[in-house]
């Protein structure tokens, strides 16, 4: 946890950004954007956010850049649409809420797998049916992943209807929780960051972004923490964040 004084500065700058921000047209639009542009370029997406801003507001592609590249920002934006909207609607978090999220990140560039364990569609939100590794760390056995995710979903469900939950705490637990399970073959990542930003959006506070700039010491946060067993690890590298989006927000409606 942040010492004290840390919090009070993080909410005095959700404060000021809310004050600068209220009568700005296109605010959520342009962050979506903006969070978009972040989430893909840590996946490894070649396109420059002014690519990321063209493509979304005329639909055409950035040229000379990978296709599937393209696909992934557009079917980022529209999950975040859906996780906007539905966090707004107080939508109770399930699996199969869950596996809509991952269906809409993964639309156009999943694909079907064959395994011993049987077949599945990512790009349907399936669950995976094989183990993966990121590196040298290696996520719970396929066979886990559905026990697991019945386990993650009744724990966000449990906090939400506490009355004194931290929400960002909480938003950055959902993160961390989520993508140790990693319960699809692809698209983990920016399904994590979606549930943290509907954590956010749900308690009617900014979403925001990890900068893709940060990407290398994001990882080193999250390996941190596990290897550690210590969570602070990885939520002062995420409170940091939060507050560097909304100084940068904040100086930028200056």
């Amino acid at each position: 946890m942040l010492p004290n004084d840390k919090n009070i500065a993080l909410q005095t700058l959700i404060d000021q950004y809310r004050d600068q921000t209220k009568n700005v047209l296109d605010l959520e639009r342009l962050s979506m954007y903006a969070i978009t542009y972040h989430s893909t370029a840590i996946e490894g997406s070649s396109l420059t956010e002014s690519e990321v801003i063209n493509l979304l507001d005329t639909d055409r592609p950035a040229r000379n850049k990978d296709f599937r590249d393209n696909l992934m920002v557009f079917d980022h934006y529209n999950a975040m649409l859906f996780v906007h909207e539905n966090a707004l609607e107080k939508r109770k978090i399930s699996e199969d809420f869950i596996k809509q999220i991952s269906a809409l990140v993964m639309k156009n560039t999943g694909k079907e797998y064959n395994t011993v364990y049987g077949s599945f569609d990512s790009g349907q939100g399936e669950y995976r049916l094989l183990n993966v590794h990121a590196g040298t760390r290696r996520f719970p056995d396929c066979k886990k992943v559905q026990p697991l995710m019945a386990e993650f979903v009744a724990y966000i469900n449990d906090e939400m209807s506490n009355a004194d939950v931290d929400p960002i705490r909480l938003s950055f637990d959902v993160h961390f929780k989520f993508v140790s399970i990693h319960p699809f073959a692809d698209g983990n990542g920016r399904v994590s960051r979606l549930l943290m930003n509907y954590i956010l959006a749900y308690y009617g506070l900014p979403m925001f972004m990890v900068f893709k700039q940060d990407r290398l010491k994001y990882i080193d946060a999250l390996e941190s923490a596990r290897n550690n067993e210590d969570m602070d690890l990885f939520y002062g590298f995420m409170y940091k964040q939060y507050m560097k989006f909304l100084k940068k927000e904040i100086k930028n409606k200056k």
